[in-house]
């Protein structure tokens, strides 16, 4: 039990790789509040877990969120900070709406989670562990989803310099950067030959990666194994970035 008596969050917890996240941090022990705009189907053992909607875009919806967690298990050791959108659109034709959006989810609510869990962390003393999910977008281009890419890169960033703030509270922050993984996100372009073309000639392994490849490296980064593990961003994408 990599995770005994730890409490944690994740957002976007629903469905794909926060599922997946959150269902191992209770498999390892730790309590954990699941989070999401969407409703969540999976029944929870209300002694390990609880589910709590939230739009991660909004800040008092995330205060809230983290308060919710705190009165019902007492403390906060994990922040995963999950949720998020993909969009297209190229600098030619993005337009403020989807801009907005696209940032709000993908980086606002990585920058409010990062901050709200870390204030927590150093008023209970807590050695805390915050996970920002970015993606391979973050540091490889991609034509047409203009809004995404830059939201990932911020959140590359954030997590580098959110290090240097967070690490004389023994807080430690690092990033995963997932490649194409199977979700409901990415099914639409696994069905095009194209995208599966491009794809397969992009990634070493060849293979897509699944939610649990994920979980398991979010498992790593919240336990003691990676306890000299602070301002990374640890790539989970077939080798896609090697080249």
């Amino acid at each position: 039990m990599k995770l005994e008596n730890k409490v944690a969050i994740v957002t976007g917890a629903a469905s794909g790789i926060g599922l997946a996240i959150a269902n191992t941090f209770v498999a390892e022990g730790a309590q954990v509040v699941y989070s999401d705009v969407n409703e969540l189907s999976t029944p929870l053992d209300s002694q390990k877990a609880i589910f709590v909607k939230c739009d991660v875009s909004q800040r008092a919806e995330v205060a809230n969120l983290i308060k919710t967690a705190i009165d019902k298990f007492g403390r906060l050791d994990i922040m995963v900070n999950n949720a998020g959108i993909a969009s297209t659109g190229s600098i030619l034709e993005v337009d403020d709406a989807t801009w907005n959006k696209t940032l709000g989810v993908d980086l606002f609510g990585v920058f409010y989670g990062t901050q709200i869990a870390s204030q927590l962390m150093k008023e209970q003393g807590i050695k805390g562990s915050i996970i920002n999910i970015s993606s391979i977008a973050g540091s490889v281009g991609f034509a047409g989803s203009l809004a995404y890419c830059t939201a990932k890169g911020g959140v590359d960033q954030l997590t580098r310099a959110a290090c240097l703030d967070l690490a004389p509270h023994s807080i430690r922050i690092n990033a995963i950067a997932p490649g194409v993984i199977v979700t409901n996100m990415t099914k639409d372009y696994l069905s095009d030959p194209n995208f599966k073309k491009s794809f397969e000639g992009n990634t070493p392994l060849v293979h897509p990666g699944e939610p649990q490849d994920i979980a398991n490296a979010a498992l790593y980064l919240a336990s003691d194994d990676s306890k000299y593990v602070t301002g990374s961003t640890l790539y989970v994408d077939g080798g896609w970035t090697a080249k």
